[in-house]
């Protein structure tokens, strides 16, 4: 597999795959009538979108909608004043109407074009509009270089620009009101080490801003919401800093604003000028376990500028995420397992230092029952005070919701609805509900008590959700949260499906999935372990899940594992497991380990051999790979490799549980 450019090889490898596909249809043979049966189940759960939900940004609203009988999506805009006849305010609520609505479309980009472009292959990985709503720069996947090449676009003519036309781009950000493009571009190793800019419609060539030499610094921009600067970060392992360039005149160079020891994730934003810094740095040389925000005026000078915290400490409140506009801030909140979205006005008050939150008289936002995952929307509007979420439940299929955070109102913008089998595009419509602005600041408002309760397309009703401390090997606690259906459920009885992650400090996904509806209505349990190694309890969370304390997360799965057999939650012999990337390690490592406490595992694209893969990596490997299964060079993490990697450590002579590997195979 690691001779790519022997064509006798691929063509072996090719032969040998072919095989391994025989092999598995025929082992799985006896099963094709439920297989197909599934499929069809599934399939006519699925949820065709012909348009994504539209995004105002100024006078403008952007969507992304279905070319018929094209397998791409088209990017479009419309003019918000001209899109109020297409609204309809009937009961029961139509929503956007994109169809009838196409003499006043523009369309800005069609990926069926790109894809003829770029190999009959079209993946977009970066799209940012210029803020006076003239170009769209974009970077599209070249599967023939593996590499991402930046295109800008006239968005009044159509037209493709001259330039900027760089290959290996990993970040973009606009500057001087869109008469700038910065750009930042990677090293045959793909590691962000040069920024660019790029004067629009100039035939000067692009004038390079910063390079790093040092092999082990990586580069990342942003701009901010305000467009006021550019923020510019470079880190390593043992260094972080933040410069800002400003946005007005790009060439006047890079001021350094912070600088710290360690790896560190900074965001930085601008408000009236004010400089806010979200970080999880080390705070007076202690570890922080979690992020916190600082801020400082804009025009004080380093190293004299002192940067405050915000809040005051509080260990059982934890701020996951921060997203601003010119009139609020929003806050996503987390007290143990529950999340919480709450509003702050802006400016905050002046001379009042660090604060505790209530005392800023946070407004909390109404959320539906046992929310997994809050994530903000794009939210490209600085002016605008309304701000969209993308909420996530184990038994809620995922709602984008638009919060006013002026006026009070919230609208659920698109959600699946299982019970009618359709998706729901309400875009302008009248069916919002009224948030109370007169809520004690302690108050929570996740469930709210009033008509607009059937809003959330919420399946509690059908499903269950419980959530249960699973003491480890050690004695820690790990979450383990199960869904199943209460008609379905015997005692003793049902097979369970057990999902772990557990890697990068990553949130496990425990998003509703359309798809496990046939297993929770077949009896079944599905249940997620939030295995150490992974994210939602901090740093010391992640670091106690990886490189010499790996085991720890492989541990924590098989205790889940044993757990749900133990209190009669799955019926002994019929646990599965199921993981994907470096979730595929840590089941696999799992079954290495008790082979006999699982009867199957689904493994897709399981990172599988992992000393191999560290020692002698055929395609580039970045810093965070190694921070998170460790250098081999080191003897600590050399054994520690040796005795997680899952290939290193398949048991001789001993029964295995079923196993299915998915992957595909190409260059990456």
């Amino acid at each position: 597999m690691s001779s790519l450019n022997d064509k006798v090889a691929m063509r072996h490898m090719d032969m040998y795959m072919e095989q391994e596909e025989k092999y598995a249809e025929a082992v799985m043979s006896d099963t094709e009538r439920l297989q197909s049966k599934l499929q069809s189940e599934m399939a006519s759960r699925l949820a065709f979108e012909l348009s994504t939900p539209p995004l105002r940004w100024g006078p403008w609203l952007y969507y992304r909608r279905v070319e018929e009988g094209k397998q791409y999506l088209v990017l479009c805009r419309r003019l918000v004043s001209l899109n109020e006849e297409f609204i309809s305010h009937k009961s029961p609520a139509a929503g956007f109407d994109f169809t009838s609505g196409k003499k006043i479309e523009q369309k800005l980009l069609d990926y069926n074009q790109e894809a003829e472009r770029f190999g009959g292959y079209a993946y977009e990985e970066l799209s940012e509009v210029s803020p006076d709503h003239k170009f769209l720069a974009y970077t599209m996947y070249d599967k023939d270089n593996d590499y991402f090449t930046l295109s800008v676009r006239n968005l009044n003519s159509g037209a493709l620009c001259s330039k900027p036309q760089a290959v290996r781009v990993s970040n973009i950000a606009w500057a001087k009101d869109g008469q700038a493009l910065i750009y930042v571009v990677t090293d045959q190793n793909k590691r962000p080490y040069q920024i660019y800019c790029s004067i629009i419609g100039s035939t000067d060539e692009d004038a390079l801003l910063l390079e790093e030499s040092n092999e082990n610094v990586y580069v990342n921009i942003r701009h901010t919401k305000d467009f006021h600067f550019v923020c510019v970060h470079t880190f390593s392992t043992t260094s972080s800093k933040v410069f800002l360039i400003n946005a007005a005149d790009p060439f006047s160079g890079l001021t350094l604003i912070w600088e710290c020891e360690g790896l560190a994730h900074c965001i930085v934003e601008h408000h009236e000028g004010f400089l806010y810094l979200f970080t999880d740095a080390a705070k007076e040389g202690q570890e922080a376990d979690n992020h916190y925000l600082l801020r400082c005026p804009v025009d004080a000078s380093f190293p004299s500028r002192t940067w405050e915290s915000v809040f005051i400490d509080d260990q059982g409140l934890v701020v996951e995420d921060v997203d601003f506009c010119k009139t609020h801030m929003a806050l996503i909140l987390r007290e143990g397992r529950t999340y919480r979205l709450c509003s702050v006005s802006l400016p905050l008050p002046a001379g009042k230092g660090v604060v505790h939150l209530k005392e800023l008289h946070p407004h909390f936002l109404p959320l539906p029952k046992y929310v997994s995952q809050i994530v903000p929307g794009p939210n490209y509007d600085y002016y605008s005070s309304t701000m969209r979420f993308a909420i996530s439940s184990p038994v809620m299929p995922d709602a984008v919701v638009d919060y006013d955070l002026s006026y009070g109102k919230w609208n659920i913008i698109q959600q699946q609805n299982m019970l009618r089998e359709r998706t729901r595009i309400l875009y302008g419509t009248a069916s919002s509900a009224t948030i109370s602005l007169n809520a004690k600041s302690g108050e929570s408002v996740n469930e709210l008590k009033s008509d607009s309760d059937n809003l959330w397309n919420d399946l509690s009703e059908f499903y269950s959700c419980e959530q249960y401390d699973v003491p480890s090997h050690d004695g820690i606690s790990v979450p383990l949260t199960i869904i199943y259906s209460p008609k379905y459920k015997k005692e003793n009885q049902n097979p369970g499906l057990l999902h772990g992650h557990g890697a990068y400090g990553e949130l496990l996904d425990k998003r509703w999935r359309s798809e496990l509806k046939s297993l929770l209505d077949r009896g079944w349990v599905v249940a997620f372990a939030d295995v150490r190694g992974g994210g939602g309890g901090g740093k010391k969370w992640h670091h106690d899940g990886r490189r010499t304390k790996k085991l720890n997360s492989i541990k924590d799965f098989i205790s889940c594992a044993r757990f749900l057999i133990e209190k009669e939650i799955v019926k002994e012999h019929k646990l599965a497991g199921w993981g994907y990337s470096a979730g595929g390690l840590l089941v696999a490592a799992a079954i290495n380990c008790c082979p006999d406490l699982f009867r199957a595992v689904v493994l897709e694209v399981p990172f599988l051999d992992a000393t191999n893969t560290l020692l002698y990596p055929i395609l580039p490997l970045i810093a965070a790979d190694y921070e998170e299964f460790g250098y081999p060079g080191d003897i600590d993490d050399f054994h520690a490799i040796r005795n997680y990697s899952p290939y290193d450590n398949i048991q001789k002579d001993v029964l295995y549980p079923a196993v299915l590997v998915t992957s595909s195979f190409n260059t990456r």
